[in-house]
């Protein structure tokens, strides 16, 4: 998909993000990595900020005592409750991720899925989800690495929006790079951690982690597989900092 006509659809993309409708290697990748690093409080209460249509809602309801999904697009939330409609006992909130609806220190995990990067201020939403995490739970979080070649979420051009992956963008100086995507944070390593600073929590796993190129193995499998293969095998290196996206597990003290 190529489009450039700043239609109101595109426009919503551009800003909140397109969520996933599929689930495939790379989400199922990622669900073992929440896991990992959830350890036993993926049998408590669990928090998605920023759900999107409740995919990983899904998932994480075969582990957990109560999932919450939170969605800021009412669309979006109104699918993930039909969706999830025959889910135990799961819950789809509609609210925004810096005014969490929700009493202090409720949650044993929340999972923030490539979401700060699209809020409108993101350390105030990590600083709810802090606030909502009880003493010893885990927050895992998933932002967009500015050491990607390509920026993901597309470009605004000359008034429009142009959808699709666009190489080398980050690699501008920022006041051009934020002018080209305006709808969207990029992150380094330090700005991620800056979020977290003199608040009480300590970092347990940081790293940068590549992308699973789930759409390049369905149109040319061989191919694709050797280049997921090379690329995660890159992770163990100091090449990973021009990996997809940072990984990061912190933990309430």
């Amino acid at each position: 998909m190529n489009a450039s006509d700043g239609s109101p659809d595109l426009d919503k993309t551009a800003q909140l993000g397109a969520p996933s409708y599929v689930w495939r290697d790379g989400q199922e990748r990622r669900l073992r990595m929440i896991l990992d690093a959830a350890g036993e409080r993926i049998r408590g209460d669990v928090l998605e900020n920023g759900c999107g249509v409740g995919l990983y809602v899904e998932h994480l309801a075969a582990y957990a005592r109560h999932v919450v999904g939170l969605e800021y697009e009412y669309a979006r939330a109104q699918e993930a409750r039909k969706h999830l409609a025959d889910f135990g006992d799961v819950a789809i909130v509609n609210a925004a991720g810096e005014s969490l609806p929700f009493p202090d220190s409720v949650f044993d995990l929340i999972l923030s899925h490539e979401v700060l990067e699209h809020v409108q201020d993101d350390r105030i939403a990590v600083c709810v989800m802090v606030r909502t995490l009880r003493p010893g739970g885990r927050m895992v979080i998933f932002v967009p690495n500015r050491g990607y070649p390509f920026e993901t979420h597309g470009i605004y051009w000359l008034g429009n929006y142009h959808f699709g992956n666009k190489p080398l963008v980050n690699y501008l100086p920022r006041t051009i790079r934020d002018r080209l995507a305006p709808h969207v944070r990029v992150y380094t390593g330090k700005d991620l951690l800056k979020l977290f600073e003199r608040l009480p929590v300590r970092i347990l796993t940081h790293t940068v982690i590549f992308g699973a190129y789930d759409n390049l193995i369905a149109r040319w499998p061989t191919m694709g597989r050797l280049l997921r293969s090379t690329l995660q095998g890159l992770e163990r290196t100091p090449l990973r900092s021009v990996g997809l996206s940072h990984f990061l597990v912190v933990e309430r003290v």
